[in-house]
C-alpha cells in the first residue's frame, strides 16, 4: 500500500454506526460514544482492507456529517461542534444551538443510513475494475522491461566493463556504445549474433605493421598489443631472430615499422672447404665476416655481396688472379662513289684513297680458383679513325668505233682467247674477260675494277684502243685471228 493510500485513510475519522448518532440525538450533547447501543456481531465492517477498497469506502463515508453536542475531546466530534457553545454569551443561546445541531444531525444520519442500505456490490466492482486494469498494465510493462534488459560484459581492446543494454544483437550494442570498427578489427561473437544476459562481447582493434621479413617488405594487420604478440599472431619464428624493436614494444593504433631477420642456414664454399653456419645477417658480406672468410684483391663471390642470404643458400668464394692484355685491330674504311660526267661510261677514278682506322682493346685474362677463364674485354678505345675512299664514276657514253680497228674480226679473237665468255678468268687469275686483259693493262686503257666485270661492249672498245697502240702483239697466240 502506497503512502498516498495511507494518507487517504488518515484523512477521515473512524467510522461510527448510525445508532451512535441517534443516541446523540436522544441524549443531547452530554451523551458519549460509549453510551451507544452495542450492535450484534456481524453488523460492523472490517476497516483494514486494501488501498483501493479503503478509498472507495471512505469516499462513501465522507458524505456523513460531523456530529455536534459531544463532550469536549470526544472521538468523532468535529472541532466546529466543540467550539460552537463558545460562540454564544448565555445559556439560552447555547441550548438553542444544541437543539439545532441535534436536529440537523438526525436528518443527515438517516439519509446516510438509507444510502448505505441502497449500495450494491455491483457498484463496488465497477469502481474497482479500472484500478485493477491499471495495475495489470503496469505489471505487464514492468515484466517486458525486465525481460529486455540484459547484463553483458563488453571488452574493447583489452579493457572490460559490465553494462546493461536493451540491444538485440552485437552490432546494435556497439552502435549504442559508440564503438566504431573497421575491416581489420576482430569482433567476437560476430556482429549479427543475438545477445542474451550474461554474454561476453570482445572487440580487438587492428593495427598496421610495416614488416620487412627477411628482406621482403609488406604491410600486415594485427590485433596484438605488443611486438611479441604480433609475431606470434603472424606465425613468425622469432627464436634467434634479429628484431629492430624490443619484443615488449607496445603497438599503438597507428601501428609501427618492424624489421625481422630470422635465423637461417647458409653454406660457404671457400678455398676448397665447405662451412655451414646459422646466421641472421642482412647481407652475404656479413655472413662471410661472421665465418671469418676474407676477400683480397679481385676476389669475389658467386652471388652479389650486398644481396640477402636465403635459408639453405650456398655461397662460393671465387679467388681471382690474372693479367691484362692489349690488342690492336684495324677498322675498315668506307667507299664513297660519285658520278663524273667528264669520264666515259665505265671509267672509274679513285679521287681519295681510303685508310683503315685503328682500335686498341684491353682484355682481362683471369684465373678463377686455378682455372683459366675466357678473356674478357675490359676496355676499348679508337686510336685512329678510318678515312673513307672516294671514287669517281664516269657517265659519258662510250664511242662504239675506233678508227683503224673497226674492220677487224674481234669476234674471232674473243672466241680464241676466252671461248666468247665476257666473265672468263684464266686458271692463274691474272687475265680475265673476252680478251684476257691483265689488271694493269685494263686500267691503263681507262677501265676500272676487273675486266671480267665490265660489259662486253666496253671490253671490245678497250681492246680496239689497245690494238691502235700496240697492234696484235698483246695476243701472241690468237692475234692472227683478227685478220682471218
Amino acid at each position: 500500500m502506497s503512502k498516498s493510500q495511507y494518507e487517504t485513510f488518515e484523512a477521515y475519522e473512524p467510522y461510527l454506526p448510525y445508532q451512535a448518532y441517534e443516541s446523540y440525538e436522544q441524549y443531547g450533547t452530554e451523551a458519549s460514544v460509549h453510551d451507544a447501543e452495542t450492535l450484534p456481531h456481524g453488523l460492523y465492517e472490517d476497516t483494514y482492507r486494501p488501498a483501493y477498497e479503503a478509498q472507495a469506502y471512505f469516499v462513501t463515508e465522507s458524505l456523513l456529517p460531523r456530529q455536534a453536542g459531544h463532550a469536549p475531546g470526544a472521538r468523532g466530534v468535529p472541532d466546529d461542534a466543540r467550539r460552537a457553545p463558545d460562540a454564544g454569551s448565555g445559556p439560552g443561546e447555547e441550548r438553542a444551538y444544541g437543539a439545532e445541531v441535534s436536529a440537523g444531525v438526525g436528518g443527515r444520519a438517516e439519509r446516510r443510513r438509507r444510502a448505505r442500505c441502497a449500495e450494491r456490490p455491483e457498484s463496488s466492482v465497477r469502481r474497482l475494475l479500472p484500478q485493477a486494469l491499471v495495475v495489470a498494465f503496469l505489471a505487464g510493462g514492468t515484466t517486458a522491461f525486465v525481460a529486455k534488459d540484459k547484463a553483458v560484459e563488453l571488452t574493447v581492446d583489452g579493457k572490460p566493463r559490465t553494462l546493461h543494454t536493451f540491444a538485440d544483437d552485437v552490432r546494435e550494442l556497439l552502435a549504442d556504445e559508440g564503438v566504431r570498427t573497421g575491416e581489420h578489427d576482430v569482433i567476437a561473437p560476430a556482429p549479427g549474433a543475438e545477445l542474451a544476459s550474461g554474454d561476453t562481447v570482445a572487440v580487438r582493434y587492428g593495427r598496421p605493421v610495416r614488416l620487412t621479413l627477411d628482406g621482403r617488405r609488406r604491410e600486415v594487420w594485427t590485433t596484438a598489443h605488443t611486438v611479441a604478440g604480433a609475431l606470434d599472431e603472424l606465425g613468425v619464428r622469432a627464436e634467434g631472430a634479429y628484431l629492430s624493436l624490443s619484443r615488449s614494444q607496445r603497438i599503438g593504433r597507428a601501428g609501427l615499422t618492424l624489421d625481422v631477420r630470422t635465423e637461417r642456414t647458409v653454406t660457404i664454399m671457400a678455398d676448397g672447404r665447405s662451412r655451414t653456419i646459422r646466421t641472421n645477417a642482412a647481407t652475404v658480406r656479413e655472413v662471410l665476416a661472421a665465418a671469418g672468410i676474407g676477400l683480397h684483391g679481385e676476389d669475389t663471390t658467386s652471388v652479389p655481396q650486398d644481396s640477402f642470404p636465403r635459408d639453405g643458400q650456398t655461397v662460393t668464394v671465387l679467388r681471382v688472379s690474372g693479367s691484362r692484355e692489349i690488342r690492336e685491330e684495324q677498322i675498315p674504311f668506307d667507299t664513297e662513289r660519285t658520278e663524273d660526267p667528264t669520264l666515259t661510261k665505265g671509267t672509274e677514278v679513285v679521287a681519295q684513297a681510303g685508310q683503315p682506322g685503328l682500335r686498341r682493346d684491353t682484355f682481362l685474362l683471369r684465373i678463377v680458383n686455378g682455372v683459366r677463364d675466357k678473356p674478357r674485354r675490359e676496355k676499348s678505345e679508337v686510336v685512329r679513325k678510318p678515312r673513307k675512299q672516294i671514287v669517281k664514276v664516269g657517265t659519258k657514253p662510250l664511242p662504239r668505233s675506233v678508227s683503224g680497228a673497226d674492220h677487224l674480226n674481234w669476234r674471232g679473237l674473243a672466241t680464241c682467247e676466252s671461248g666468247g665468255r665476257p666473265d672468263a678468268v684464266d686458271p692463274s687469275g691474272t687475265f680475265g674477260g673476252l680478251y684476257q686483259f691483265d689488271s694493269s693493262t685494263w686500267q691503263s686503257l681507262g677501265g676500272s675494277g676487273h675486266p671480267q666485270d665490265a660489259p662486253a661492249e666496253e671490253q671490245t672498245f678497250r681492246a680496239k684502243k689497245l690494238y691502235t697502240r700496240r697492234g696484235a702483239t698483246p695476243w701472241p697466240s690468237c692475234g692472227s685471228r683478227l685478220h682471218g
